[in-house]
């Protein structure tokens, strides 16, 4: 339903000031259309206060001229008149303005001079800068021209000092103490975990971790190092961990995973230990790590906010280049590829999943195609934790006759470069030379294709000196 207004009774005809008769729409006297005149307004009009664009020289009396309010507005009513000193607010010295009867304490000025800032070059004009945040500043923010700021300084805050109780430092405003959240009490930043993103370089190995686009947080671990074997010779070790995101503390899971493996092998390799041999044992270690997991009481989970009933659990594959032979083991579904460094030879993907496709495909069920199309396809079926069926570590032997690079790495960065074409495509040139800067430029090429899991990829140069046609693999 609409509204509908009365027209207001007129004294006198606009048009002969003669007096009309009550309900008459025109004039009897000169035909004015009485209905024309527009209704009484109950609003008060709005003056427009304007300052002139320049202000008075130097000297000159008096400050800006406010224009004067018209005698009578369009209701026949007074105007409003708005003066400087009915508009809360400051000056452009950042004193408060008052009004002509108000004494006015500000030096360079006496009782009763007019509001409003000063003429530019005049009396007080290199007063206190303007301030919009209305507070002190005692520590003289005026004189550094900033503004006073709702947490403290950073460039004030002692950052040598040491954090209460051990708690960590805000990495932004370097003096808020960070709440088990991760969030800082002070201002309230979002702290970066050690995790999100991790780097690591030897001088024959490089890997690089990211959480990601898209979870949460990094479930990914690594671990890289070199050692000596009995002869002298040098042995270079790359492990990734990716967790299983359905079971509990995954991210716990693949760090215990990658440190048991790198320290199995340390201890093993420079005893003699046949390479091979001690991948098997470096998985069987990294097994038993993540398991123990599983056994610590329940208060060692309290503090994980996605944590699920089922033991932690991760995946697990390494590789060894030691005497001239390239050792790779596995469980579950992280990949170890071989990119030569000749790239017109044929590169190699040197593992074999542990999920469901890879099994259709075993079995002859399905073809490569149609098993990875299938929803089902990265469900693995081999894993490292308390709930698994049965731990089969798997390790292959090769001995190639040529130099190239070992990618060891996580199914977020082969979901972008599955096949052994693809992820030579995305190996920089200069790996071998740079392989902390290509294992980043991997990292980045999973991100740019949408980073939907995390990311995690280890990059190994493995030279040797062309010594005729063919290689050696064994596999167990």
């Amino acid at each position: 339903m609409s509204q509908s207004h009365q027209q207001p009774a007129l004294a006198k005809c606009p048009g002969c000031e003669e007096p009309p008769a009550a309900g008459d729409l025109f004039c009897g006297v000169c035909g004015y259309d009485l209905s024309a005149v527009p209704a009484r307004s109950d609003d008060r009009p709005t003056m427009a206060i304007t300052v002139p664009p320049a202000a008075p020289a130097a000297g000159a009396a008096g400050a800006v001229r406010w224009p004067a309010a018209e005698e009578t507005g369009s209701s026949d009513e007074p105007a409003p008149v708005v003066r400087p000193a009915d508009v809360p607010g400051t000056d452009s010295g950042g004193r408060p303005l008052t009004g002509p009867d108000t004494p006015d304490a500000t030096p360079g000025r006496g009782a009763g001079s007019p509001a409003g800032p000063l003429p530019s070059g005049g009396p007080g004009a290199a007063a206190v800068r303007v301030r919009h945040d209305d507070r002190a500043d005692p520590g003289g923010a005026e004189a550094s021209g900033d503004f006073a700021l709702a947490a403290p300084d950073p460039r004030a805050a002692d950052h040598a000092a040491a954090p209460a109780s051990g708690a960590k430092v805000c990495v932004a405003c370097r003096s808020g103490r960070v709440d088990p959240d991760g969030y800082c009490e002070n201002c309230g930043h979002a702290q970066p975990r050690e995790r999100d993103h991790m780097e690591q370089e030897l001088d024959a190995v490089a890997a690089v971790s990211d959480r990601g686009l898209r979870h949460h947080r990094n479930e990914d671990s690594f671990a890289v190092s070199s050692t000596a074997l009995p002869d002298g010779s040098a042995a270079v070790v790359a492990i990734v961990c990716d967790g299983v995101s359905s079971a509990s503390r995954p991210d716990e899971a693949s760090a215990a995973a990658a440190s048991a493996a790198n320290e199995a092998l340390l201890e093993s390799l420079p005893r003699g230990t046949h390479p091979q041999t001690a991948m098997h044992e470096a998985i069987v270690a990294a097994s038993e790590a993540v398991n123990a997991l599983a056994r610590e009481p329940a208060g060692a989970r309290e503090h994980d906010a996605h944590r699920h009933q089922n033991a932690p659990a991760c995946t697990l594959v390494g590789a060894i280049a030691a005497g001239g032979l390239l050792i790779v083991g596995w469980v579950g579904d992280s990949r170890v590829y071989w990119v030569p460094e000749d790239r017109t030879q044929p590169t190699a993907r040197l593992t074999e999943d542990d999920s469901w496709a890879a099994q259709m495909v075993a079995a002859g069920l399905m073809n490569e195609a149609e098993a990875y199309a299938d929803e089902r396809a990265h469900a693995i079926t081999g894993w490292l934790g308390a709930d698994a069926y049965e731990l089969e570590p798997h390790t292959a032997a090769f001995k190639p006759d040529r130099p190239g690079l070992v990618v060891v790495c996580t199914d977020g960065l082969w979901n972008y470069a599955e096949s052994g074409e693809e992820m030579a495509a995305a190996v920089p040139a200069d790996a071998g030379d740079q392989p902390l800067r290509a294992a980043r430029a991997l990292v980045g090429h999973a991100l740019d294709g949408g980073g939907h899991d995390n990311v995690t990829v280890a990059l190994l140069p493995f030279a040797v000196r062309p010594q005729g046609a063919g290689s050696a693999c064994d596999t167990a």
